[in-house]
């Protein structure tokens, strides 16, 4: 008895049923520099697009990931994904003149990787120099659509990262203590999510 077109493409679903497609998330980093104010003083940070701190990736397991990095400061850039597995993809790993050179002034670098089994969050920054001390932000990773979290579900979800501010540039601090070989200064305050919180006489903490 032979079985018609229909019957046939039936037949193969049902042994080989469909998974839910990974899908593709585009992001667009531009770095550059803003001047943000934070103890009561204002300076010049690095930032992706102006941002500090920076965008938060948002993607399921298993989705492929593709950021466009475009350098518009006078320093060279790398970008780390704390945590990625970068399994077959070492070159978007991110720690400069290690996994790739870095991204000069003026050019751009397109990061590609696949979150393959992750699920959680993790933290991105720069890993060249002390540029991470403003130059960071957070990757949210979520379940494949379809599968429950291991956990009850949260009434609420919020990211927090946090971070330290030096008032003054955060490059010099580490250049100093290269040169004097004693450990960099410590910061002036910490930060939750770019906030050092309220400052007595001041406008803005």
């Amino acid at each position: 008895m032979f079985m018609s077109w229909v019957q046939m493409l039936l037949f193969v679903s049902l042994l080989f049923p469909t998974s839910v497609q990974s899908e593709i998330r585009h992001y667009s980093f531009t770095v550059v520099l803003k001047n943000t104010t934070r103890l009561c003083a204002t300076k010049p940070i690095v930032t992706v697009n102006g941002k500090f701190p920076g965008p938060t990736l948002y993607a399921r397991e298993d989705d492929n990931v593709l950021v466009n990095v475009t350098n518009l400061i006078k320093d060279n850039v790398t970008i780390h994904w704390h945590g990625v597995k970068q399994l077959r993809t070492g070159w978007s790993d991110g720690p400069a003149y290690i996994t790739q050179c870095p991204i000069q002034p003026g050019r751009s670098y397109l990061y590609n990787f696949t979150l393959t089994g992750q699920r959680g969050t993790l933290l991105w920054h720069a890993h060249i120099s002390w540029l991470r001390s403003t130059m960071h932000g957070a990757i949210v990773i979520l379940p494949k659509k379809g599968v429950p979290y291991p956990f009850p579900k949260p009434d609420k979800q919020k990211v927090i990262v946090l971070g330290e501010w030096w008032k003054s540039d955060a490059e010099a601090v580490i250049n100093e203590a290269l040169q004097t070989g004693v450990a960099p200064n410590v910061s002036d305050a910490h930060t939750i999510n770019g906030h050092t919180g309220p400052v007595p006489n001041c406008s803005y903490g």
